[in-house]
């Protein structure tokens, strides 16, 4: 594609059958690692160490990077890291490849009158990038423009900086696709976007649709494996029996997408039998009799409708968390139970917290914790000027007005741009059109825009719709902003440029966003090198830069979390919410009450969930060539079904079905098993990709949100993501 094009070198090649064994467990050591790869292994030389951090998903742990005379030979997990704690998961492993991958873009590209890519100058790009901008504002404002993000150090620095410098404010990062329903509902009842459940310390807790066996951080299953040996009491609440159950005492295998009744019916026994914390409750809660007045109708008999799960086992649960409060929570989940996944995922979120306060376990040793935090304070204003506020609010704000201001629904401005009103869209490190929502429509929605920028490493299915993608360098040959990291101890983490460029017309983001605030004539925010402003950054908090570039990770010991200190509820109340005026006033219930998903399977339908893998991470992943070969070599792309319900439908393991329903039909491998609810149908998340230029990924397995309708949740705005049905059948039957 590029005079500028770099042959690719033999890196991580060969089997990768030896971390395949360990890959199911979350993580897998450097020992497997190294031994895949025992080819790589390079003598003499030049040896250098780098600390940075992994780009595989949003968790971005700790690293030694190791290179010998230019070339990366192997990383290893940063001990010091509250994440990796030595270990980077398979995807953390697998995904350096991406630095040498074939299928990098190399080149700004420009889609000609024919629809096709052509490489052309930077300079180019950003002056019609530049005149375009400036021709929607002139004609619609600055509010005709939109930026999506998935947030990365600097990413989410520079993104923000040169909309608002353009005086926009609709600045969206995935959320609406991943958690904004969880952490929305969370700030309406508790006033914080998210709490740690203190697993190693707990005597029980429960998990809701969240598995840390299936790759989230090394930390996590490591406090998972020793809650588990020292007894606490786990209970895994999904649909499918997910790989955590290694270190789970039982699996509840609730009918997807009625979580929030399982927990008003627990809450119901807690209040009915006088279990609950009442001292409690009394000092921290605002609106309690209100929402006690509504939870008699949730009993466990009704709840057993609902969730398939019998009343006994409700209410067993309930009276086990009782006992075993306040050492005892519901752990905050994420994305595949109700981090945005159905019309009732924000009431989830919020019932969620009120249980968890009915067992009086905020900030109790082994229960629900609001942990410390560090950041940044105030740097040299003359040396980096403030950004003006926009004069708007984010678009959606009225719509959706639960949905957290700093998320925002990135759905609604793709709504926005098939209406017209938004004309201009960038793309940062989002791959939006494939994995946020209906693609059909996205890709309609968007076709609709004057103009669409992409900024990426490959060409993801967003890329392909572009007028414009800007190649960045990977996240291996560039140096970002500090990440700052909350928790028991708070620390912040620096990725360092470990490789010089791959490809050199490349460029990272912080140069990409400056350069084009330039041309669109608002440079004047951006005349600092992102060296300068990460080093200023660290000086308000004691360090610097070339401190942390030694040693990676920086644990500020004085800002310890300290058990039983009363949280601070950022509530209007100044309590935790039982009732919620912003709710009510967004049209919900001011107690969270049962509400049905929109969608119900009738007759032979069944629902369609997804959900991550040990080895992938959501559709960013899949191009990586030694990860795709463990898809391959265990037949991961196959959708999960009910061993009964394969049985009545003479489906047999390993056979090709057909999936289908009014938005798409396509067909894959089955895998016949117990461990799915019979109401269920389990996709993976990561495949399906219809990028050519994914040379690895293309084509393989199906994609989830090809079967998804375009849908926002009422009030909160997430994307519904399992609010759909399929009908399943063997080819040729």
């Amino acid at each position: 594609m590029s005079e500028h094009a770099i042959t690719r070198r033999s890196f991580l090649a060969g089997s990768a059958g030896a971390v395949a064994l360990t890959a199911a467990a979350g993580y897998v050591s450097f020992d497997a690692w190294e031994q895949a790869h025992a080819d790589d292994t390079v003598e003499g030389g030049e040896t250098k160490t780098v600390h940075s951090l992994c780009n595989a998903c949003s968790s971005k742990c700790g690293f030694t990077a190791y290179v010998v005379d230019g070339r990366l030979t192997k990383l290893i997990g940063d001990a010091d890291h509250p994440y990796a704690q030595g270990k980077l998961c398979a995807r953390g492993y697998g995904y350096s490849q991406i630095a040498y991958s074939k299928d990098r873009l190399t080149d700004p590209l420009k889609k000609n009158d024919k629809g096709e890519f052509e490489a052309v100058s930077w300079e180019q790009a950003y002056g019609e990038i530049a005149d375009k901008v400036k021709a929607i504002v002139a004609e619609k404002g600055p509010q005709a423009l939109a930026m999506v993000q998935d947030p990365r150090p600097s990413g989410k620095y520079y993104t923000k900086r040169f909309m608002n410098a353009l005086g926009s404010a609709n600045v969206y990062t995935h959320g609406a696709a991943c958690n904004l329903s969880k952490e929305s509902g969370f700030t309406q009842a508790i006033g914080a976007s998210s709490y740690a459940s203190d697993l190693e310390n707990s005597k029980m807790t429960m998990f809701i649709g969240r598995s840390y066996a299936d790759a989230i951080r090394p930390s996590s299953v490591r406090e998972l494996q020793r809650a588990h040996e020292r007894g606490a009491h786990i209970v895994l609440v999904d649909p499918r029996c997910n790989n955590s159950i290694t270190f789970a005492d039982e699996w509840v295998p609730i009918n997807p997408g009625t979580d929030l009744a399982l927990v008003l019916a627990m809450s119901n026994v807690l209040v009915a039998r006088g279990l609950y914390d009442k001292e409690y409750v009394a000092e921290n809660g605002a609106g309690f009799e209100e929402w006690a007045a509504v939870l008699p109708e949730y009993t466990p008999e009704w709840a057993e409708k609902v969730t398939g799960i019998p009343a006994a086992t409700i209410a067993r649960l309930a009276v086990e968390f009782a006992e075993a409060a306040p050492a005892a929570s519901i752990e905050p989940s994420w994305r595949g139970a109700f981090g945005c996944s159905y019309a009732n995922s924000g009431e989830t979120a919020r019932a969620i917290c009120l249980f968890n306060t009915l067992l009086g376990c905020w900030n109790q040793k082994g229960g629900a914790l609001f942990t410390s935090g560090v950041s940044a304070g105030d740097v040299d204003k003359e040396k980096f000027p403030g950004v003006p506020k926009p004069e708007g609010k984010i678009a959606g704000s009225e719509e959706y007005p639960l949905a957290l201001p700093g998320m925002g629904t990135n759905l609604f401005a793709a709504e926005q741009a098939k209406k017209g009103d938004v004309k201009g869209m960038f793309f940062y490190q989002s791959n939006m059109a494939a994995g946020y929502s209906n693609t059909a429509y996205l890709a309609d929605a968007l076709s609709n825009l004057d103009l669409m920028v992409v900024v990426d490493v490959q060409m993801s299915e967003t890329a392909m719709l572009a007028d414009y993608v800007l190649p960045e360098c990977t996240y291996l040959e560039r140096l970002e902003l500090p990440e700052f990291i909350g928790g028991m101890v708070p620390a912040v983490a620096l990725r360092d440029q470990v490789l010089e460029k791959v490809h050199p017309n490349t460029r990272p983001v912080d140069q990409i966003f400056s350069e084009l605030a330039e041309a669109c004539g608002v440079g004047e925010y951006f005349r600092f090198g992102v060296d300068e402003l990460a080093d200023a950054q660290l000086k308000t908090v004691g360090l610097s830069l070339d401190t942390l570039k030694r040693t990676g990770t920086a644990s500020f010991p004085d800002k310890e979390f300290s058990y039983g200190k009363a949280p601070k509820w950022k509530t209007p109340a100044g309590k935790v919410q039982f009732a919620s005026d912003a709710c009510e006033q967004a049209g919900l219930s001011r107690c969270p009450v049962w509400v049905e998903p929109a969608v119900m399977p009738m007759g032979d339908e069944l629902r369609l969930i997804g959900g991550k893998q040990a080895i992938h991470s959501h559709t960013q992943t899949a191009n990586i060539e030694d990860l795709m070969q463990i898809t391959k070599d265990y037949d991961l792309t196959r959708v999960w079904l009910n061993a009964d319900v394969a049985a009545r439908m003479g489906i047999a393991d390993g056979d090709e079905v057909e999936v289908a329903n009014n938005e798409h039909t396509g067909r894959v491998r089955c895998k016949v098993t117990q461990r799915i609810n019979p109401t269920a149908l389990y996709m993976p998340s990561h495949y399906g990709c219809s990028s050519p230029d994914q040379r690895t990924a293309y084509d393989v397995g199906l994609r989830q949100m090809d079967y998804v309708p375009f849908r926002m949740e009422p009030g909160y705005g997430a994307a519904c993501t399992q609010e759909t049905v399929v009908n399943i059948k063997k080819v040729g039957a």
